[in-house]
């Protein structure tokens, strides 16, 4: 994973791409824990966002499967809409908002190439050139790759305070430093099931969120996206947000990015959508066109097949039943390893947020690439962040959560020594 030097490079591409590096660093991780399985060495490989067995296969959801190839071929060989299928924009809008009618009727959505599609037209839409989104100090890389590609940039606030709660005090002071220099905001926030940290806001930290945004929207405009790629994956408190936004103000426009990928445990499909509640009827419109015009720009058309199984997943209430028993296996099997490693790492020492459901933990150590380079050193392979590393318990099998604490440990108390 290297970036190309300018002699490399001579003239043919702008100044801007010139020394973009070509691979994902997390994907740069996982290829080398994977060439050093084929080898023949024990690894555990906790980077990648996937959800695996206890055997380490991928997990599916055989109603999907069915879903897929219950599609009539000369419909998902068309053209799809460009802002999607009615029926799976409609069954998107009701998934999102556990059929919240107060919510529904003020929304628009738009199909999207996966939650970072959505994440795309977040940015694109609701920020100048030049202009910084907003999202915790732990964040989804790509949040940043997003921005830079799109000539945007990310502003970051302390996500926890020193009791390793959500920082409330600094995400107001994020907010209106972020008002005061350009004039609008869009926050992004990824809950419940927060990647990297595992995080999820309760009632109150909701409440305090909504307060704190519409306090900050009589100073310009604000837009508010929630990335809720791991909700499916929550504690039954996790949902907590959304009688929580129905408490913002009109002049905020609130973004959902809904993703099929974790939901469906369906990653290679790419179906997403970005959802936007609006409260003007003319303005809604207006963001309805500006989302079209977005995708035209971009992918042009979703992935058809995928939008139309989808829709009969989220329409069909046989389907839907049977997608709903799928995953709740595929919860109570993520619970396990969820269950496992808060105990192992609260036995052992480790420094980490409130963890109650979701792909990922983060633990905090002194020195996250001397702690993620140390368990490399044991086989144990974790992505290394500003300030910790992240774990994939998604795919730790929970046989090997004793392992990777144990490592981590080690990792974390040879950081602190170094």
């Amino acid at each position: 994973m290297t970036a190309l030097t300018s002699s490399q490079n001579d003239s043919h591409l702008i100044a801007a791409a010139s020394n973009r590096l070509g691979d994902d660093p997390i994907f740069a991780l996982h290829g080398e824990a994977m060439r050093r399985a084929a080898e023949g060495e024990d690894i555990l490989n906790a980077t990648l966002g996937v959800l695996v067995e206890d055997d380490s296969s991928l997990c599916v959801m055989p109603s999907v499967f069915e879903a897929f190839t219950s599609v009539d071929p000369a419909r998902a060989a068309a053209y799809a809409p460009i802002a999607g299928n009615k029926e799976f924009l409609e069954g998107v809008i009701a998934d999102a908002f556990a059929g919240d009618r107060e919510l529904g009727v003020k929304s628009v959505a738009n199909a999207t190439a996966g939650g970072t599609g959505a994440l795309h037209h977040s940015i694109v839409n609701f920020l100048e050139p030049g202009q910084a989104l907003l999202t915790s100090d732990f964040f989804w890389s790509p949040y940043r790759i997003i921005a830079d590609h799109t000539r945007r940039k990310v502003g970051t606030f302390r996500m926890f305070d020193e009791e390793r709660r959500f920082n409330l005090t600094a995400l107001e002071a994020g907010l209106r430093k972020q008002m005061d220099s350009q004039g609008r905001v869009l926050l992004l926030l990824n809950f419940p099931c927060h990647n990297p940290t595992g995080y999820s806001l309760d009632a109150f930290e909701w409440q305090r969120v909504v307060e704190i945004l519409n306090e900050v929207s009589k100073l310009g405009p604000v837009a508010f996206c929630l990335d809720l790629a791991y909700a499916r994956y929550a504690a039954p408190e996790g949902a907590a947000w959304v009688a929580a936004v129905k408490g913002l103000v009109p002049q905020i426009t609130f973004l959902v990015a809904w993703s099929a990928s974790k939901a469906y445990a369906q990653y290679g499909a790419r179906v997403g959508a970005l959802i936007a509640v609006v409260q003007d009827a003319d303005q809604r419109e207006r963001v309805r066109c500006a989302l079209q015009h977005s995708s035209r720009g971009t992918w042009s058309n979703c992935n058809h097949l995928g939008l139309l199984a989808i829709a009969n997943l989220l329409q069909d209430p046989d389907l839907r039943s049977q997608a709903d028993l799928d995953r709740a296996r595929l919860v109570r099997l993520l619970s396990e390893r969820v269950a496992a490693f808060n105990g192992a790492a609260r036995s052992a020492g480790l420094d980490f947020p409130r963890y109650e459901g979701g792909f990922f933990v983060t633990v905090f150590t002194p020195n996250a690439r001397k702690t993620a380079a140390v368990c490399r050193e044991n086989g144990v392979f974790v992505v290394p962040l500003d300030g910790g590393v992240r774990i994939a318990l998604c795919a730790t099998p929970v046989a090997q959560v004793a392992r990777l604490v144990k490592a981590l440990a080690n990792g974390v108390q040879v950081a602190g020594e170094a």
